[in-house]
């Protein structure tokens, strides 16, 4: 009898594990990008998505085709994709204020944005690729030979590797040690704010203080996007 009921517990003890596995990865599956969901709340929020829907699609198909891809190609990818499909327009004509960061789908919806956009764009592609978190910062820079700030996106291959620049001003990607024209500020991610130094870059917080980041982040959830990873 003590037998047969430790051989119960046992069981019960292997579904409720298969139970949380299944749910886990429910969860897992329920993170995917659902983009007729996303199409669907966009044109809820925004209106029409009109001309913006095929460079939506063409973005889906961009994301299905190129996860094999090495990390060297999907930034190549991503980079012309969006240098191609978006032109550049100041905020205060495209959006009729100084300074707005719009998701990845308003950009493609408007086909157009500024500096942080394209940025934000590539940042949240190539993360949905698979390049892990820490290997992307998106980087606040003074260009120097416009005399104005500017964004771009830095990928790093290894933590302290000389980082490649994925920038709306050229296509090419270059390292940063051939942008001598790019002068870094600050820098963040998923995981916080970093501020550049000798030693390679420091982190010096979490990005609630960038208050125009969490909104991009809260837009996104609004637009059916899952929670940005912390990894």
């Amino acid at each position: 009898m003590a037998a047969r009921s430790a051989h119960k517990r046992s069981g019960l003890r292997l579904l409720l594990a298969l139970a949380l596995a299944c749910t886990a990865c429910a969860g897992y599956l329920s993170a995917d990008w659902d983009f007729s969901l996303i199409s669907h709340r966009a044109e809820a929020l925004y209106g029409p998505l009109g001309p913006g829907k095929p460079r939506v699609d063409a973005w889906q198909h961009l994301l299905a085709t190129e996860k094999q891809a090495s990390e060297m190609d999907k930034l190549t990818v991503v980079n012309q994709f969006f240098n191609k499909q978006m032109r550049y327009t100041e905020d205060v004509d495209l959006w009729h204020e100084v300074d707005y960061w719009a998701t990845p789908i308003e950009s493609l919806w408007k086909g157009a944005g500024d500096c942080e956009d394209y940025a934000i764009a590539k940042y949240f592609s190539l993360r949905r690729l698979g390049v892990p978190s820490e290997k992307l910062l998106i980087t606040y820079v003074k260009a120097l030979r416009l005399n104005r700030a500017h964004m771009v996106l830095t990928y790093y291959p290894s933590p302290n590797a000389m980082p490649l620049v994925l920038d709306s001003l050229i296509d090419e990607i270059k390292p940063a040690s051939e942008r001598p024209d790019l002068l870094p500020v600050y820098s963040f991610n998923a995981q916080g704010l970093w501020l550049p130094g000798a030693q390679g870059n420091k982190k010096v917080g979490d990005t609630k203080r960038l208050s125009r980041w969490q909104d991009v982040l809260k837009k996104m959830a609004d637009e059916g996007f899952p929670t940005e990873p912390e990894n």
